[in-house]
Parts: C-alpha cells; sequence; structure tokens
C-alpha cells in the first residue's frame, strides 16, 4: 500500500547523564557563552514546541531535558536502537524478575504467587461464596473492590508452552498451560478430552454428541441450512469445552460459547487453549452482555439451564439476542426424554412436566418449532412482531412487551425482565424487523441495516465506508512494523479493545483467527450491534475491572484510543494490570494514543517488563497520535 514508508524501531530509552562541558565555554568572551546559550535554548524550545505539537519522533522521553545537556542526549539515543522481537521462542528466565537500567524511575510489579496462576477477579470462586446462590447469582459478575485488586503480575505455571497452532489446536493442548486432569475423567465416556503425555486431546465429543461434534452438526445440517451463509453467527450456551464452537468454524459459523467457572473447572479456559472464542459467563439475573437481534442461532446442549422456570426469563433473553427469523437449538433434557429418562434419573412425568413448561414459553414468544428429529429440537423466531401483537390482544397470558423506553440493546449488569423485547417496526408480514442482511461474506462489507436506517447516531454510510478504508490502511502499516502479523498461525485469539464499527476485525478476517470485539460502556456511542451485523463477534466491558475471562487468553491486544476514553475514570495501571494477565506470555500489544499519554503507557510497561517503542502515527510524525508496540515477556512460576 502507498504511503510512508515505516519508521526504524526505536527503543524508548531512558536519558543518559549529561556529558557536554561548560569548561570551555566559561573561557571564551562573555558574550560567546550568552549567545551559545540563547542559541541552545532556543533549540530546545522549538524541538519542544515540535515534539508536543504534533510532531512525531521515535525517541519519546518523559522527563525535562536541560537545553544544554538536549544535544548529547540526542545522539545517544540513536545508537541504541534495535527492533522488536514479535516471534515466539517458548524460553527466558522462569522467575519473572525485571532487569532495570541504573537510575530508572519506573515503578516495578512483582510476579504474583502460584496460586494466581488462573485468577479471574470477577468471577472468584472464594468471592462468588458470599452471594446467593438462587438462581446460580453467585456465579454472575462479582468484581473486587479497589482495596482487593491486585498489583502485581499474574504468573504462568511452570513449563508453559506456546500453544499449537491453529487447526491443530483445536484437537491438541499442552498440558503444561492448563493443568487440569478432572473433566479427562469425569467426561471420559463422552469423549471431551484426553490425558495423552505432555498434551490434552481434544475428540471433538460432548455430552450429547460422544461421537463427535462434526457428526451432529451434519444433523444439525440436515434440519436447517448452515452452509449458504444466511447463518454466521452462534451462541452456545454452557459450551464445555466448546467443541461445537470448534466445529463449526470450517462451516463459516463463528460461535461465541461461554459457561461459568464451576465444577467443571477450566472449561473455557481449555476453549480458548484451543483457539477458539469463549467467555466466562452464566445465565442468571442479568442481561447476556450483547446487544438485540445479535445472532443467527443459540444453542443448548444439555446445559442445565431451567428454560421453563421463573416465568420463561431465560428464554425471553435468547429471544432478545436472536436474529428475526433465527434459530434455538436444544438437545439432552427434555428432548426426547422417553428414551433416556432413567439414564438421566428423573421421572417421566418430571421430564414431560419440563418439556411442556419449554414448549408453552416459545410459543408465549411467538417462535415456531421446526423439527424434533431424534435428541435434537429447533424453534424459529419470527421475522417480526405483526402477527405475535395481534396474538397479544387475543392471549392474555403471553408476556407483555417491554417499555418503548427500555432499552434493547443495553446489558452490562442490566436486570433480566420478564417482558418482550419489541423488535423494530414493518410495514408487510414477510419483512424482517431492523432489515435483511446480506449473507455471508458479503455481510462483512455491506452496510449495515442499524446504519442504513439510521438507529446509530453520527454514522451514515459514508462513515461506514470511510471507516473501512481507515482501517485498510492502518492494519496494513500494522503489518510493517510486526512482520509476524504477515505470517499465518502467529497470532490466533485477538482482542480490540475498542472496536467502534470493527474495521479491525474486518481487516484481519481473511486471516486464520478471530477478534473479541469490545465496545466499551463508557462509549458514547453504542455500535456493538452493528459489529454483529457485519458477522463479528463481541461483548461490552468496562475496562475499570477485569474481564470475564482466564489469564493468557489473547495471543494479541489492540487498543485504539482506550486510555484516553478512561482518564480520569480509572487508574492507568490497573488497566495495564489486567492487559497483563489476560495477554499470553510473548503475546503482543498495538496501543494507539495521544503521545503524551503513551509516555505514561509506556512507563508503566516497562515496570511489566514488557518490550516496547513508541512510533510515529501511519501518517507521518506530524500526527500528536502515535503507536505504542509492545511484546510481553516470557516468564513463568519457578518449579517448586
Amino acid at each position: 500500500m502507498g504511503g510512508p514508508s515505516p519508521p526504524h524501531l526505536t527503543p524508548i530509552s531512558k536519558s543518559p547523564a549529561p556529558h557536554a562541558s561548560l569548561a570551555s565555554l566559561l573561557k571564551m568572551p562573555r558574550l560567546y557563552p550568552l549567545a551559545i546559550g540563547a542559541v541552545l535554548c532556543s533549540l530546545c524550545y522549538l524541538i519542544g514546541v515540535w515534539h508536543h505539537g504534533g510532531a512525531g519522533v521515535t525517541v519519546v522521553s518523559n522527563t525535562a531535558v536541560p537545553c544544554l545537556q538536549f544535544l548529547g542526549n540526542l545522539s545517544s539515543s540513536s545508537s541504541s536502537s534495535s527492533n522488536l522481537d514479535f516471534s515466539s521462542h517458548h524460553s527466558a528466565s522462569d522467575d519473572g524478575s525485571i532487569a532495570l537500567s541504573s537510575g530508572a524511575a519506573v515503578e516495578t510489579y512483582p510476579p504474583c504467587d502460584i496460586k494466581y496462576s488462573e485468577y479471574t477477579p470477577c468471577e472468584d470462586p472464594i468471592r462468588s461464596l458470599k452471594f446467593p446462590r438462587k438462581r446460580l447469582i453467585y456465579r454472575e459478575r462479582h468484581c473486587p473492590v479497589k482495596a482487593e485488586k491486585l498489583k502485581c503480575r499474574i504468573p504462568a505455571p511452570y513449563g508453559y508452552k506456546t500453544p499449537f497452532r491453529w487447526p491443530t489446536s483445536r484437537d491438541l493442548v499442552w498440558f503444561a498451560n492448563v493443568p487440569h486432569k478432572d473433566l479427562t475423567v469425569e467426561k471420559a465416556v463422552q469423549n471431551w478430552v484426553r490425558f495423552e503425555g505432555d498434551r490434552l486431546r481434544f475428540p471433538g465429543g460432548g455430552t450429547m454428541f460422544p461421537n463427535g461434534a462434526d457428526s451432529y452438526i451434519d444433523d444439525i445440517g440436515k434440519l436447517i441450512n448452515l452452509k449458504d451463509g444466511s447463518i454466521r453467527t452462534a451462541i452456545d450456551t454452557g459450551c464445555g469445552v466448546a467443541s461445537w464452537g470448534a466445529y463449526l468454524l470450517s462451516r463459516n459459523i463463528l460461535t461465541m460459547s461461554f459457561a461459568p467457572r464451576d465444577t467443571h473447572e477450566a472449561q473455557v479456559q481449555f476453549a480458548l487453549e484451543r483457539g477458539v472464542p469463549a467467555l466466562i459467563g452464566v445465565i442468571a439475573s442479568k442481561r447476556l452482555t450483547y446487544p438485540s437481534r445479535a445472532f443467527d442461532m443459540a444453542h443448548c446442549s444439555r446445559c442445565l439451564i431451567p428454560w421453563g422456570e421463573y416465568g420463561g426469563v431465560y428464554l425471553i433473553e435468547v429471544d432478545r439476542i436472536l436474529r428475526p427469523g433465527g434459530y434455538w437449538i436444544l438437545s439432552g433434557p427434555p428432548i426426547r426424554w422417553r428414551k433416556y429418562w432413567k439414564g438421566w434419573d428423573r421421572t417421566r412425568e418430571d421430564l414431560n412436566a419440563e418439556q411442556l413448561q419449554i414448549e408453552n414459553v416459545t410459543k408465549s414468544l411467538c417462535w415456531k418449532k421446526l423439527a424434533e428429529k431424534d435428541d435434537i429440537a429447533i424453534w424459529q423466531k419470527p421475522l417480526n412482531h405483526l402477527q405475535c401483537n395481534k396474538r397479544k390482544r387475543v392471549m392474555k397470558t403471553l408476556p407483555p412487551i417491554c417499555s418503548a423506553n427500555q432499552d434493547p440493546d443495553k446489558a452490562w449488569y442490566t436486570n433480566l425482565e420478564q417482558c418482550i423485547t419489541p423488535l423494530p417496526e414493518v410495514a408487510a408480514g414477510k419483512e424482517v424487523a431492523g432489515g435483511e442482511l446480506e449473507k455471508w461474506p458479503k455481510r462483512l462489507t455491506a452496510v449495515p441495516p442499524r446504519i442504513t436506517k439510521g438507529t446509530i447516531d453520527g454514522v451514515t454510510s459514508d462513515t461506514f465506508n470511510e471507516d473501512m478504508k481507515l482501517w485498510a490502511r492502518r492494519v496494513s502499516y500494522y503489518k510493517t512494523v510486526n512482520n509476524q502479523l504477515r505470517k499465518t498461525g502467529r497470532y490466533r485469539n485477538i482482542l480490540d479493545m475498542n472496536s467502534f464499527l470493527g474495521g479491525f476485525a474486518a481487516n484481519l478476517a481473511k486471516d486464520p483467527l478471530w477478534v473479541m470485539n469490545v465496545v466499551p460502556v463508557e462509549s458514547k456511542i453504542n455500535t456493538l450491534g452493528v459489529i454483529y451485523e457485519r458477522g463479528l463477534i463481541g461483548t461490552y466491558h468496562s475496562w475499570c475491572e477485569a474481564m470475564s475471562t482466564y489469564p493468557r487468553s489473547y495471543d494479541l491486544i489492540h487498543a485504539d484510543s482506550v486510555f484516553t476514553l478512561y482518564k480520569d475514570r480509572c487508574e492507568m495501571d490497573d488497566v495495564m494490570l489486567e492487559l497483563d494477565r489476560i495477554l499470553r506470555p510473548e503475546g503482543s500489544l498495538i496501543i494507539r494514543d495521544d503521545v503524551d499519554v503513551l509516555v505514561k503507557v509506556k512507563k508503566i510497561a516497562d515496570g511489566l517488563n514488557w518490550d516496547s517503542q513508541i512510533i510515529d502515527h501511519e501518517d507521518g510524525p506530524l500526527k500528536r497520535e502515535k503507536l505504542l508496540f509492545a511484546v510481553k515477556t516470557y516468564w513463568t512460576a519457578s518449579l517448586r
């Protein structure tokens, strides 16, 4: 791509001691030192203005430079230049200690105790016991208060290795990375996972598909069309080790898998190590952290969610996040209970009552039951609510339609309610509420209906198209700086902390990777629905809190103006420590922000023992916005 050539990458080095001598100046006639001093100070001032007013330099210092010291420092910084190493090597010092150059005024962050190796701050099993067990509320997010936040770096377990590359990672995980054998015993008959020497093998089995997810998905494909691109985004509730989502990827279906941190220890961590999108989550008393009309397909395979209870509120939530015309797939209890009731250790009457509950709730949502064949039942959400609204006037027992002033896309600590999320109004019976989506892959680049219909404030079709061009240029530039981005397989799990319209992820869509797009809840515009309409996935989140994921979840983290967004909202070092927690050893970061902000970020990065460099904007040195490229160094807990 045309444009400025990439800068030479130069580490941000500490300013050396001044070595310009004044002795010779003192011997000159009185006017000479005055004149020279004036010239040097003027140069320092002009360079300072150039630096802080938009001119970019490869080397950035966050300390004041005396005017006679500057010329000495300038030459020394260029002589120490070296390139960041973005590749993985699997080895480094074991203890995570940080070596600092003499005189470095950097706050350091020590390694945490090994007991925190799998620490999930907002789903901490000990803290959760303080909360009600009813409806699994204790499994929801309960984050530490400020005084409880750790100020140390989470260690990787001893022997940690870079995960296998996709698609090998779908089937193999290093045991040292997730040292848990419980599921290999508990789920042995169901083929979830097997222990084989120094690794774990995932045959693709599940509780309701012991013969493999591929065969199970083929059975679903006989009932609904999984091949024509109309189904692109899916959600798997109670996902286990996410084999359903893993095997859908070969069919170009991108699945958001979630499960609680419960007795099935590390199931979401297994999914992420396999290179499959997943989050820790539970459907309990709060909305799921996704917008309305997000998914083409929702799935539950013996997920043990009581769908018919509490007034059907859990199915009402599935209805909110399903697209018009979307599918809900259920296998396991109570489906086909006449065959399995003895093995499920439940009575016929109990299972029959449960199925009747589910049937009644789905009817109240105006869903149509498409099929019940063998172990699988499928329902479909209507394209619009024209007929449903007519039925509601007749059938008083239906859940009410939610109030018009209730935001259907608000989903951050938002309580579940027993009311149906209204679909956008339509004029005709076959019209798709909210607008019909293109089939994948056209969906990725087509202007999303939320934009064409003017429901996103300040975002037009022109905005969308310009954003596409902008991120094509930016991603191309990233690849010239970090050559590993051009190599297939180096990065698999990617996090975009402030996604806007999903342009960063869209420009990586052809690579064998996936991006978790985050729309911060503090953003002025809620664009996550647009991201889903493009066939991408993501979640709402506040970066003042820990993410619902395990340590070492991501290979690469991208942050666009995140630290400016959270200025005066939360502590910068808490955000940086969270990035260190969820980034894998030898993982990479790309942080773009105002140069003054990046200088502060760089200082914390040094304290975290990251290798990092600040470089110029893709449009050249006159932009105040700069980029920090960083690599988390490899270290693990010591062998005990």
